[in-house]
């Protein structure tokens, strides 16, 4: 199928996306563009019925011949790749911009007719259109179709055109008058994307509101594709000082696809419903930065959903297609990577050196030997993702069980599968756990049925490891090695549901997905300054009793998840004084606390301890031996084929017989 689609749209590219080679092209014919010497022998134009079978459903019912593109008769018309693009576009386009691309389409084939004379279409809702519906067709590689040139065929307000779209848009005004109050007034299509229609709605939902979003590409997947993020904020693409910023990862295991799909609606939603004026999603969009990947592994995806069979084929005897993706087919990626267990293992590192009061656990480098191993190439992505924003929160959305876990995911003893490992965050942790289960319409119940699993004694929610151990989890590394504290939501025992089942679990998510988004309000948030009013880059901010600090980000300003309570802070640099506060966070505290610091300098004394334990210096270590940069933005030769770049150690190690970092691993 695949082939055959590939083939219909090189055959249309080859025969309509370019404008005919004609001495005078009849259309400009008509428009009086050039003239042939066989015009005085046609028939003057006349109004005819409308009788063009893609087109039969205009607001109008006569047309006239030639058309603006020169077809004589509706004969000639239906013949002509043009009518045969708009037949299959809806497929092409994976239903993007259906049915508009279709009307204006038509509009042009079959104009209207008054009086004997042509009526063209609105040039507006030619750009209109092309503003919305470009991204589709960059998706699959395809020009803009030349018989929609705004500029050539379409006529301005003033020359008396009409606008195709209308009794569509009349339509639609009318169901969304005819709603209750009750219903929703975003209206979202609850079916599943394919990655390209993925993309196409992401991209098209940062132009619908490209005043508070806009989509960016943090690195590529194995095969290749786009790690899409889209970001919701009043200033989008800018951090601001003091606005907290979190993420939503989905699909990290690419069977696992009701995340996926809940934050392609999330961020629909966000869309419409800040335009519509609605107060709570205009106060979280315009107070915190939001950061959405709704697929971390689309290739994945890419095998799990082809596993999956169409339910509603009428040839199919068992009707329960998705049951027959397993719990396996897709979950790694194409490298056969799980993604969940790739990243580096800083859990181990602070268990060995926890007892020790100079080890900093906050900050943890990540090992030299790490990057000998396989690192993923959306592992790499997310990496550098997550240390290139200041991330207060996070969650990561998987199927196959109802609960929410958090970290530590690596039991502090080896042996132990099972054992309750807490972070010194373990209160906050569990209070960001509950805000997402509590707000779920099931996910705390006593009578859910949970998969197998035994849940309800805690209400849903888990420590990682007291539920089961494993290493290389993104959770983990996020608290590790970073300010950001992430939880893993479990939203269901069928990691594959049937698209019966998407709008039902949006309704039971909603609610839990924009508290959660919420709660990053919490705790505390401040400044920390020099004399001069200046921030301090890279300061940290500590909490009495809880071992784990926070650095401030490159204006100085920080952020520290706290439940109520009094809490004594302390804010200190290298090469600057320490300050201590006391503060008292009541429990019906709506929003973070603000507390600033101001430090000042003093000499910088030379401390035995920082040889021995990491420093700053050696967390920005980040692929020391360039082994993976390459992989995601790769080099295009003249030829047009990619050539990556060689990392500095490859020329030595090719003249000494060494093939890589690995050999010495394996041969010393």
């Amino acid at each position: 199928m695949a082939l055959e689609v590939l083939a219909l749209v090189f055959f249309l590219a080859r025969s309509c996306l370019c404008a005919p080679q004609r001495p005078c092209h009849p259309g400009d014919e008509f428009l009086g563009r050039c003239s042939s010497s066989s015009s005085a022998h046609e028939e003057t134009p006349t109004c005819t019925a409308l009788n063009l079978g893609y087109c039969n459903d205009l607001e109008y019912s006569t047309t006239i011949y030639p058309n603006i593109l020169g077809h004589r008769s509706h004969t000639e018309a239906e013949s002509g790749a043009e009518y045969l693009l708009l037949s299959v576009i809806h497929g092409l386009l994976n239903g993007e911009c259906s049915p508009e691309i279709r009307l204006v389409g038509c509009s042009v084939l079959a104009s209207p007719c008054r009086d004997n004379k042509i009526i063209k279409p609105c040039r507006s809702t030619c750009e209109a259109l092309r503003k919305d519906c470009m991204h589709a067709f960059e998706a699959i590689e395809m020009a803009w179709p030349y018989f929609l040139d705004c500029d050539r065929f379409f006529a301005g307000n003033e020359e008396g055109c009409f606008d195709p779209l209308a009794g569509l848009k009349a339509r639609q005004e009318v169901a969304l008058s005819s709603l209750s109050p009750e219903e929703p007034s975003t209206i979202i299509q609850f079916t599943y994307a394919s990655n390209a229609q993925m993309y196409s709605l992401l991209k098209r939902t940062a132009a619908k509101c490209s005043h508070i979003s806009h989509v960016y590409s943090i690195g590529r997947s194995t095969e290749g594709r786009d790690l899409l993020v889209i970001e919701f904020t009043d200033n989008p693409g800018q951090h601001e000082l003091l606005e907290p910023e979190i993420k939503l990862v989905g699909n990290m295991h690419g069977n696992e696809v009701l995340g996926r799909q809940l934050l392609i609606y999330l961020a629909q939603y966000l869309c419409s419903e800040y335009i519509l004026g609605n107060q709570r999603i205009q106060s979280l969009v315009n107070n915190t930065r939001i950061h959405i990947l709704a697929s971390m592994n689309p290739d994945g995806y890419e095998l799990a959903s082809s596993e999956v069979e169409d339910s509603s084929d009428p040839e199919l005897s068992n009707q329960e297609g998705h049951l027959l993706n397993g719990w396996t087919t897709g979950r790694a990626n194409a490298q056969n990577l799980d993604l969940n267990r790739n990243f580096p293992d800083l859990t181990s590192i602070f268990y060995r050196n926890r007892r020790s009061r100079h080890y900093r656990i906050d900050h943890i480098p990540i090992p030299d030997a790490y990057w000998f191993g396989k690192v993923a190439p959306e592992t790499y992505a997310v990496m550098k993702w997550i240390r290139s924003l200041p991330f207060v929160q996070s969650a990561s959305l998987h199927g196959g069980e109802l609960v929410v876990s958090y970290p530590f995911d690596f039991s502090r003893h080896p042996h132990e599968e099972r054992m309750l490992s807490p972070t010194p965050d373990e209160q906050i942790f569990k209070q960001l756990a509950r805000t997402y289960a509590d707000a779920h319409a099931t996910m705390s119940n006593n009578d859910t049925d949970r998969c197998g699993a035994s849940f309800y004694r805690t209400r849903g929610i888990i420590n990682g490891a007291l539920w089961y151990s494993f290493a290389g989890g993104m959770s983990d590394f996020n608290y590790l090695h970073t300010n950001c504290m992430e939880i893993t939501v479990e939203l269901g025992c069928d990691k594959f549901p049937s698209e019966a089942e998407l709008y039902p679990e949006w309704k039971r998510n909603k609610e839990a997905l924009l508290s959660f988004l919420e709660s990053v309000h919490r705790g505390i948030k401040g400044v920390v300054k020099d004399k001069n009013g200046n921030g301090i880059k890279g300061a940290t901010v500590s909490v009495r009793g809880i071992r784990k600090d926070v650095t401030t980000a490159e204006d100085g300003d920080y952020w520290r998840l706290l439940n109520a309570g009094t809490h004594i802070l302390t804010a200190t640099a290298k090469g600057y004084s320490r300050v201590s506060k006391r503060v008292y966070l009541p429990h019906t505290m709506s929003k973070a606390g603000r507390v600033d610091f101001v430090l000042e300098k003093v000499p910088v004394e030379p401390d035995i301890y920082d040889h021995l334990f990491p420093t700053v210096d050696s967390w920005d270590r980040f692929d020391p031996y360039n082994q993976f940069e390459p992989n995601g933005e790769p080099d295009v030769t003249e030829e047009g084929i990619e050539r990556q770049e060689k990392p500095w150690w490859w020329t030595y190690f090719s003249q000494t017989g060494i093939s890589s970092p690995n050999w010495l691993l394996k041969n010393v």
